[in-house]
């Protein structure tokens, strides 16, 4: 399965050999000190990437002979990575050893450290700050992620478990996820969206008020929304139609991915007091769905909940 990473920032994976199959469960660890740290290669680099749809992967881009120094920058973002206990995955790149790689990743400089999340490359560091300062670094961008609502977490990589939890999934529960949810899951990681909203609506259908089906639904259906869209082309597209439903639906869709979620509720609730009859029908639906998205107990969602009701009546 090729991801279709083709908007701003995206990663160019046509210079890339097609990977073979994968070994059960992922990329395989690092031989480094982290469970959530891997050496990337050719075989693994996209199964990597595609884990960014769930949550944060910090791409690190060294070369021993090179300098060195990079080296040990890899080495502390896989003890960082290991302290915060998957809520990061680090994907390590020797330059020297994959050069078709860092050939996608537009390499122009070592050290090269960027964050992927939902398959957006973000460069973050061109240097190779000590310890503490890293630390410091990656704790605000996640703090800053998670008052977006962005708080997926992946699975260790100990023994070729590569998985990772869904956008905006609670942690704080229990640790072991129910087997009824283990194919729509881990259709969503393999990146096959089909599947997994298809298993998340079979799950739906045989149990209608199980709550988490239905937020597992609502996140694949807008990541199959969203699969592929260039972001700054669709939001051009809604600027120059504000009443076209579709255009705003999918900049609201996009906006939520990127962890806007206040600028998504916003907009659709623009567009419910802008439109009457079917199409309003439709942001309403669509608003509701989003809310799912993020949570029925987010604050943000209670708030828009509000909104909707002033806009509707």
């Amino acid at each position: 399965m090729n991801m279709p990473f083709s908007r701003p920032g995206a990663i160019d994976l046509s210079g890339l050999k097609r990977p073979a199959p994968a070994a059960a469960g992922g990329p395989a660890p690092s031989s480094g000190a982290s469970s959530y740290a891997v050496e990337v290669d050719e075989q693994n680099f996209q199964s990597l990437l595609e884990m960014s749809m769930a949550a944060p992967v910090v791409l690190v881009v060294y070369s021993p002979t090179r300098m060195p120094a990079s080296a040990q920058l890899a080495d502390d973002l896989s003890t960082i990575a290991g302290e915060l206990d998957g809520r990061i995955a680090v994907g390590r790149v020797d330059v020297d050893a994959q050069p078709a790689i860092a050939q996608a990743l537009q390499v122009q400089t070592i050290p090269l450290v960027a964050m992927v999340l939902q398959g957006r490359l973000a460069p973050l560091l061109q240097d190779a700050p000590p310890l503490a300062e890293l630390r410091t670094i990656l704790g605000q961008v996640l703090q800053q992620m998670a008052s977006q609502g962005l708080t997926g977490q992946h699975e260790p990589f100990a023994d070729g478990g590569a998985t990772a939890g869904s956008p905006g999934d609670d942690l704080e529960g229990d640790e072991v996820s129910d087997p009824r949810y283990a194919p729509a899951e881990d259709a969503l990681m393999a990146g096959d969206l089909d599947k997994a909203v298809a298993e998340y609506q079979r799950l739906v259908d045989a149990s209608p008020a199980d709550t988490e089906a239905a937020a597992g639904l609502s996140r694949a259906r807008l990541m199959q929304r969203t699969s592929g869209v260039d972001l700054a082309a669709a939001r051009a597209a809604a600027a120059e139609a504000p009443d076209d439903v579709d255009r705003q639906l999918l900049v609201a869709d996009l906006d939520l991915l990127g962890g806007h979620v206040d600028d998504a509720f916003g907009r659709l609730l623009e567009l419910i007091r802008r439109t009457s009859g079917e199409e309003r029908d439709r942001a309403r639906v669509h608003l509701i769905e989003l809310f799912a998205v993020v949570g029925n107990d987010d604050p943000r969602v209670l708030r828009g909940r509000q909104n909707l009701a002033s806009a509707l009546f």
